[in-house]
């Protein structure tokens, strides 16, 4: 008989904790997750899910519009902000449901409360001591804001799910998948969007020719880009947000929206009393396994700050049940991990950038093109793709692959799983493509458009 309450105690039921809960349950562990808010966490509360329904809700507009060059007419429309957060709101109680159901028919016990270290293998669950022998914490990241005078006046990612009424003005600060998402999302609802970044230009991390390509695309969407801008005060007037930037002009919103990047939530958990270590930014310190410097505390998923995406949180997961199941230890590969931006347009990309490339490679050929998508023949848009491919010249293996425009995140998670595979260029040449796609242009690129560095 174990000398603990039980074998794994779970703080946080996000994605990632979910997971794990459930798998190590079903494996016959005995299993308790806290969750002091909702089932599903961030991306299914407060993140992916929700925001890429306003995505689809902020694309009809444009579409309406479109649809007249192929003979459609549409008569007047309107669009109610409040249905669409009452529908929102109801999908999301569904999916807390589910999530409930799994992890009750696997066995788990779901504690509603806020849970915090007590020591290694302790934990406070709302005034109660518990045991655990390993006990896994996975409780996400929290939205930032930077130091402007006068920023708790605006709102942050989390706030925009639960607004009241759409605003007729907004201003988006950073520039982060976030805060371009969000930027869309306001323009194609029909709010008067204004997106400043400190920087020359968004996405950071990101191949250059996607970064150059959103910052061209998005205009066209009504999104008014302000790069190498800083907010230098907010003031509360009679009739919204008065915002100082730092190059001296001055412009009225009725929110400003601070999109500036999330940190790890590892505040009042009690980590100190068990000892954990953290880094600088404050992300639980794990080795390749998981584990923290004591032995029976791990974490997962965006706390310990490494990838923040969902399927990275559920693959790590994963990874912690084989090894806690199966005396498995499963190091996770992050190398040709596929990610998207829904931007509008969508950008994706999985493998390495050219920059990353022509740093660890001596020479790479480079593919690109760039064309207006054949919807847009007769809908009238000027919107265009983006496809790039970065391929080994010795090997003619193909590093990286990246996209922006209509789709791109279906296609680039099929050409993810060749790039994982290893394939090359004479792969791509020889796979016959789907006519008419736009899809169909990643097997046809025959001559590089770049030749690699010296």
């Amino acid at each position: 008989m174990s000398k603990y309450d039980y074998d794994l105690f779970v703080i946080g039921a996000g994605s990632g904790g979910v997971r794990a809960s459930r798998m190590a349950a079903t494996a016959g562990k005995r299993v308790a997750v806290a969750e002091e808010r909702h089932l599903g966490g961030t991306c299914v509360n407060i993140g992916c899910v929700p925001k890429k329904l306003m995505v689809y809700a902020s694309s009809f507009g444009e579409e309406f519009e479109q649809a007249a060059g192929y003979g459609w007419s549409i008569g007047d429309r309107r669009f109610d902000w409040k249905t669409l957060i009452a529908n929102k709101n109801a999908e999301i109680a569904r999916l807390n449901g589910i999530y409930e159901r799994l992890l009750t028919n696997a066995g788990v016990e779901i504690i509603e409360a806020r849970a915090t270290l007590a020591g290694p293998n302790t934990i406070d669950v709302g005034g109660r001591l518990v045991t655990a022998e390993n006990i896994l914490i996975a409780t996400g990241g929290l939205p930032s804001r930077t130091n402007d005078e006068g920023q708790e006046l605006g709102i942050v990612s989390d706030d925009v799910f639960f607004l009241e009424k759409q605003p007729e003005r907004i201003l988006v600060v950073g520039g982060g998948y976030i805060a371009v998402e969000f930027a869309g999302i306001f323009a194609g609802l029909g709010s008067r969007t204004t997106q400043i970044y400190r920087g020359p230009l968004f996405l950071r991390g990101f191949d250059s020719d996607l970064q150059e390509f959103l910052a061209r695309e998005m205009p066209k969407k009504g999104v008014d880009l302000r790069f190498t801008c800083q907010i230098e005060r907010i003031e509360k007037t009679s009739s919204g947000l008065l915002v100082s930037f730092s190059d001296g002009t001055r412009s009225e919103f009725d929110e400003v929206l601070y999109a500036v990047g999330r940190s790890p939530n590892t505040e009042n958990l009690g980590l100190e009393k068990a000892g954990v270590a953290l880094t600088a930014k404050g992300a639980i310190k794990v080795d390749p396994y998981y584990r923290s410097n004591v032995p029976s505390i791990l974490a997962i998923g965006d706390v310990t700050d490494r990838l923040q995406l969902t399927p990275v949180a559920i693959a790590e997961a994963m990874a912690v049940v084989r090894s806690l199941t199966e005396g498995q230890s499963t190091e996770l590969s992050y190398d040709n991990i596929p990610t998207a931006v829904f931007s509008q347009p969508q950008l994706a990309t999985v493998g390495l950038t050219e920059a990353q490339a022509r740093e660890q490679y001596r020479d790479i050929d480079i593919y690109r093109t760039e064309f207006r998508p054949m919807k847009h023949t007769l809908s009238g848009s000027e919107e265009r793709m983006l496809m790039k491919l970065v391929v080994e010249q010795h090997s003619q293996r193909v590093l990286g692959a990246h996209m922006g425009g209509m789709d791109s995140a279906e296609i680039i998670q099929g050409i993810a799983i060749a790039i994982k595979a290893g394939a090359t260029k004479a792969d791509f040449d020889n796979t016959i493509g789907i006519h008419p796609t736009a899809a169909e242009e990643f097997v046809t690129l025959r001559e590089p458009v770049a030749q690699s560095a010296a």
